[in-house]
């Protein structure tokens, strides 16, 4: 079931955003090499609980982490961990989610540790434009397909691969709601958007094929063929006037 919200509750998860925008904001500053998974992690926690929200992530499903953190060929739900430190080079996705006042807030970025390659770099670029592409597309009265469609033609006009075993959500008071929101489709099918949807669009991007593989902990999700991976995430409300990005760090 869609729930639609009130403008009442587009500022609640404004306020939840922002918090989640701010918490990846700090994730971000701490990444360097030489810094474990788990230290960003703590960061993470300590700046969510300080603004009085909630880890959206922490137990989830039983994720025993705040943030997903994933480094290179892993797409999403990296578990951080204190042996894994982090190397020049490396590319480390966050997704990262605060509760706060009874909504969530959702979101995620794939950052360079130290200095990275052009090939790396263009990957980035190349997952985080196609999330704009996708956020274009989130105006009432369009479907989902469009956003999935716009995404999927950015990404793959550039031979790169849209993940298809994971896809973006409805946000809200659940962190998971309806409806699903792929990375991949056709225009003018699926869902149509209305105001008052709120919805997390989250490319996640492969630089080799699109299939992928969940690792023995059921949680850390890879790259079958051991490429790199991107992700980038904001959640959007569908308004009259257009979407309008909820996980803004001000």
């Amino acid at each position: 079931m869609i729930v639609l919200k009130t403008s009442r509750e587009f500022s609640k998860m404004r306020d939840a955003g922002r918090i989640s925008a701010q918490a990846l904001q700090v994730a971000g500053e701490a990444i360097k090499p030489g810094v474990s998974t788990l230290e960003i992690d703590t960061v993470v926690r300590k700046f969510i609980e300080k603004q009085g929200a909630v880890p959206s992530f922490l137990g989830y499903g039983g994720f025993p982490a705040s943030a997903c953190i994933s480094v290179n060929n892993v797409v999403i739900h990296g578990i951080p961990h204190k042996s894994h430190i982090l190397k020049d080079g490396d590319i480390v996705s966050i997704d990262v989610g605060a509760y706060y006042e009874g909504f969530h807030g959702d979101n995620a970025y794939t950052f360079p540790c130290g200095k990275i390659s052009a090939e790396a770099q263009a990957l980035l670029d190349a997952t985080k434009e196609s999330l704009f592409k996708g956020i274009e597309q989130a105006v009432a009265g369009n479907r989902i397909g469009d956003i999935g469609n716009a995404v999927q033609k950015y990404v793959e006009a550039r031979s790169y691969s849209v993940v298809r075993d994971f896809v973006g959500h409805g946000v809200g008071a659940k962190l998971h709601e309806d409806p699903s929101v792929p990375n991949y489709g056709t225009p003018g099918r699926g869902v149509r958007l209305m105001p008052g949807m709120t919805i997390a669009i989250e490319p996640m991007v492969n630089q080799g094929g699109h299939a992928v593989k969940v690792l023995d902990d059921d949680w850390t999700t890879v790259t079958t063929d051991g490429k790199l991976s991107a992700h980038f995430e904001h959640s959007v409300a569908i308004t009259p006037d257009g979407p309008v990005i909820l996980t803004l760090p001000d």
